[in-house]
């Protein structure tokens, strides 16, 4: 009896330790999302949303289970049994539909970024949102109905699980199985659109770079008997020779990583919560169709073992994004510190980016007249001339006049 009950305490520290971490962590990726700029697109405001039922699961579900397992059987009023399996069942189906949400819209964004663009806002997010804990509120929505009129079927042996078969069944196909399906199918369409266009513009690439001829041409120039040799860049397509097209394919190059990236995180977290709750969903259907032919009891405690890892599935996504998103990491990071105002005043970033390049940059200024080539000019600005308020930035320059040539200094 003491080394049982020794057994059981150890237990119950390390699923103390999993609720306190769970809660943690997820408050960590509201508190990101609410206060991060960077953070506040639609993905993230699911991912906001998702955290708020994987909290909830910590405050409001483990902790219930946890003292059931303490006291092996169901220690509260009867009428709050269906209470309990409902909010249960609720998180457990947001969680699953938020995923599946988010699989779906990314998938629409790749295939029809400019439409996604226009019809993406804030708002239309947040109705995404209220969609997803509609439907899961109206799956979960039978199971008190059901428990308040029968106790029978919330109640097996003074223990708190759900006993009708009908909808152990219907629910988990509902609420699981067929959202997961889903989830899977649109992330490899996903995958698949975000590689398609990575071969994309490599082709556009290889093929700008075929167009390219490079040929000498000799020039001599009036005043000096020396012959240069320069490389004239001739283009045959219509693409502008400045310096808006190597950024405008970086930013395109960075764009499609930034998809990757993101898409990799999600995968991870798609994967995790799929080998955490499928072994509880599979046994719970398991339990239903071999009904009679199967050792209920070891059923029985296989779920309640599959159930839990099915609950530390709550706490892993920010651990997740920790490891995975320098954004969400740097915010953790902040908000463990008690650093709630750093990186966010305004004009901060743009001030310290624009006086060190100025400080450290000296400007190559150029003139030609009548197309005679003329010295090149050294201009540096000094530090005393040099004023920035937060906010804004202002750059006084005086005395910026150069030979043959008038330059306006702001």
């Amino acid at each position: 009896l003491y080394s049982l009950n020794i057994e059981r305490m150890q237990q119950s520290l390390l699923i103390v330790i999993i609720i306190v971490l769970t809660i943690g962590g997820n408050i960590l990726v509201i508190m990101a999302v609410s206060l991060e700029k960077k953070l506040q697109n639609a993905t993230n405001y699911f991912l906001m949303s998702l955290a708020v039922a994987d909290m909830l699961v910590g405050i409001l579900v483990m902790p219930i289970s946890l003292i059931t397992i303490l006291y092996g059987n169901w220690p509260f009023p009867t009428e709050l049994c269906p209470i309990w399996i409902y909010l249960d069942v609720l998180f457990s189906t947001a969680s699953i539909m938020h995923l599946c949400a988010i699989s779906l819209d990314r998938y629409v964004g790749i295939r029809n970024p400019i439409e996604h663009s226009r019809f993406n806002s804030r708002t239309k997010a947040i109705l995404k949102i209220t969609a997803v804990w509609t439907i899961s509120i109206g799956i979960s929505m039978p199971i008190p109905v059901i428990g308040l009129q029968d106790e029978s079927r919330v109640f097996i042996d003074d223990s708190c699980v759900l006993n009708e078969e009908s909808f152990v069944l219907v629910g988990s196909f509902v609420a699981f199985f067929i959202p997961l399906i889903i989830m899977v199918f649109t992330y490899c369409l996903t995958v698949q659109a975000l590689q398609k266009q990575v071969s994309v513009f490599l082709g556009e690439e290889k093929e700008k770079r075929a167009n390219l001829h490079l040929f000498k041409k000799e020039k001599q120039t009036e005043n000096s008997s020396v012959i240069q040799r320069t490389e004239i860049v001739e283009l045959n397509s219509n693409i502008p020779l400045n310096k808006e097209a190597p950024l405008f394919r970086k930013g395109t190059v960075q764009s499609i990583n930034n998809e990757q990236r993101a898409s990799k995180v999600l995968g991870i977290v798609f994967f995790l919560f799929v080998v955490m709750w499928c072994p509880f969903f599979i046994t719970n259907v398991m339990s239903v169709v071999c009904k009679g032919s199967s050792n209920e009891e070891l059923i029985g405690e296989l779920l309640n073992v599959f159930v839990w890892i099915g609950y530390t599935s709550s706490g892993v996504n920010p651990l997740v994004y920790t490891l995975f998103n320098g954004s969400y990491r740097r915010a953790f990071s902040h908000y463990i510190c008690c650093l709630y105002g750093v990186g966010r005043t305004k004009g901060q970033f743009t001030i310290i980016s624009a006086t060190s390049a100025f400080y450290e940059k000296t400007f190559q200024m150029t003139s030609t007249h009548n197309g005679n080539k003329t010295a090149s000019n050294n201009l540096r600005v000094p530090k005393e001339k040099l004023h920035a308020e937060q906010g804004t930035t202002k750059f006084c320059v005086k005395n910026c006049t150069i030979v043959s040539e008038k330059v306006s200094c702001v």
